[in-house]
This record gives C-alpha cells, sequence and structure tokens, in this order.
C-alpha cells in the first residue's frame, strides 16, 4: 500500500470511519507487529503492544499532518514508542533501549534523516533553556529511564518536588517546540 493511501485511510480514521480503520489495521498490522516484535522480544508482550498502538492512532489520527513526515514512519514512530514504554515498565538497562532504537530506525532515508536531525537541534536549543539539574533530570528520565524515585535520590530532592520538575521541564519544552 502507498503512502498516499494509508495517509487517506488515517485522514478517515480521524473521522472516525471504522472501515477506514479496519483496513489501516489489516494493510499496517503485520509491519507494526513486526516493529513492536523486534524491540520487545516477545510475542504476547509484543501483541500486546500494538493494541495500544492501534488504540493510540484512533485516539490521535486528527494529530497526524502529512507535511511533517510520512504515514508509515508516523505509524512506526507510534509502534516504537509504544514498544519501549512496555520495555521501561519491566525496568530494562540503557543498552536495551539504545539497540531497540538503533533496530527500530533501521535506516531512515535521506529526508527522514534531515527532518530528524533539525528535530534533535531544536530539542537541543530547548534543552538549554531549562536549568542545568532540571535538564540532566528530564534526560535521565526519558533517555535513561531512570524512575522518579531513583531521580528524587540522586537530586536529594522529596519524590514529589521530582514529579513537579519534570512536569514543567516538559511543559517548557512543548512551549519551545510549538514555537
Amino acid at each position: 500500500m502507498q503512502g498516499d493511501e494509508i495517509a487517506d485511510l488515517i485522514g478517515r480514521v480521524a473521522l472516525g470511519d471504522r472501515r477506514a480503520f479496519v483496513a489501516l489495521y489489516n494493510q499496517t498490522g503485520p509491519k507494526l507487529f513486526a516493529v513492536c516484535l523486534r524491540i520487545l522480544k516477545d510475542r504476547t508482550e509484543a501483541e500486546e503492544a500494538l493494541q495500544e498502538v492501534y488504540i493510540s492512532i484512533w485516539q490521535r489520527a486528527r494529530s497526524f499532518q502529512l507535511a511533517t513526515g510520512s504515514s508509515s514512519a508516523w505509524l512506526a514512530a507510534i509502534a516504537r514508542n509504544r514498544s519501549i514504554d512496555a520495555m521501561r515498565a519491566r525496568k530494562p538497562v540503557a543498552d536495551e533501549l539504545d539497540s531497540a532504537y538503533d533496530l527500530a530506525d533501521a535506516g531512515p532515508d535521506p529526508e527522514m534523516q534531515t527532518v530528524m536531525k533539525d528535530e534533535g537541534r531544536r530539542i537541543d536549543t530547548c534543552m538549554e533553556e531549562l536549568e542545568a539539574d532540571r535538564a540532566v533530570a528530564v534526560k535521565r528520565a526519558y533517555v535513561e529511564g531512570l524512575s522518579y524515585q531513583e531521580l528524587a535520590d540522586q537530586f536529594g530532592v522529596p519524590l514529589n518536588t521530582m514529579r513537579t520538575w519534570l512536569r514543567r521541564s516538559l511543559l517548557k519544552l512543548r512551549e519551545c517546540m510549538e514555537r
């Protein structure tokens, strides 16, 4: 199925078209399942992650914009992120997460590489706007996968303070990225 057809199906799903959703699942399910399975290395977990992927697609179809990237990349990113979330839930080591990113992104095209580099620069610029300790906490939480409690212990602050730091930092990052 071509990217235009997938984008069309996503657009119809955004309007609540259940038939389009079934067609989208039938066309993209095997590929997204393969992404989940490569990352999670467990068939049952991959099946559960795939269910969450399609729930997310149903709920977020309105947010898809063809101008920001290909429909296949958007779907694969959702599958990759859900799978990585499932890995984090079982408390993986950082090396396992790194290899999952490598497997899931087995060769984006040059255009996607450029888009990703631009996004990376924007994120880096936005991270610089955060206070230094907040930026380190965000990186450790969302890149290294440390829990709120582990971060609170490392920074010597109460658990709720760490939660507040991360929530406010993410809000600042979102504001910066939307500019």
